[in-house]
């Protein structure tokens, strides 16, 4: 089960995620060592790989708010972390569409570090609490890109489908 391995407070900026200082690195295998990098214990324990594939990171309100980097989705989706925020700015939202950064929209999330999540199709189970949370669903086309793992594997399997 995906446990929360940070609880974040609200207006995380996109300079917070990936630091404008390092936008000279821009491939996506290079990006995810610099993710959270001035909070230095966090990045440590994601450089070290301490969370496995699935760990949530929680946000609050206005998740990823800032500028329209795309580093701040692709360093975090390189280390194959979700979030759950209460709302995810206009921008970023797209951005992890696009590139598969799975992105949950859950306004009313109660959740600590260490607690148990369980995503559903609707709605955020703490099991840790036990309590459940609505989430905002996405469009069914967005939500099939992002589940694809963004916009060019999506695209890709589309073409593909289609010569087939």
């Amino acid at each position: 089960m995906p446990k929360v391995i940070i609880k974040l407070e609200n207006d995380i900026s996109t300079d917070d995620i990936y630091p404008g200082r390092f936008m000279a690195t821009v491939l996506p295998t290079e990006t995810p060592q610099f993710a959270f990098f001035d909070r230095t214990e966090f990045n440590a324990q994601l450089k070290a790989k301490t969370f496995p594939a699935g760990s949530i990171i929680v946000g609050g309100e206005n998740f990823g708010c800032g500028s329209s980097r795309e580093q701040a989705c692709s360093t975090l989706k390189g280390h194959e972390v979700a979030v759950v925020a209460k709302s995810i700015s206009r921008i970023f939202l797209q951005n992890s569409i696009n590139l598969g950064l799975q992105v949950v929209i859950c306004p009313g999330i109660e959740a600590s570090e260490g607690d148990e999540l369980e995503i559903t199709a609707d709605q955020v189970f703490n099991k840790t609490t036990g309590k459940a949370f609505a989430q905002v669903k996405l469009p069914a086309a967005r939500k099939g890109i992002m589940d694809a793992g963004g916009l060019i594997p999506y695209t890709r399997a589309r073409l593909m489908a289609k010569q087939a």
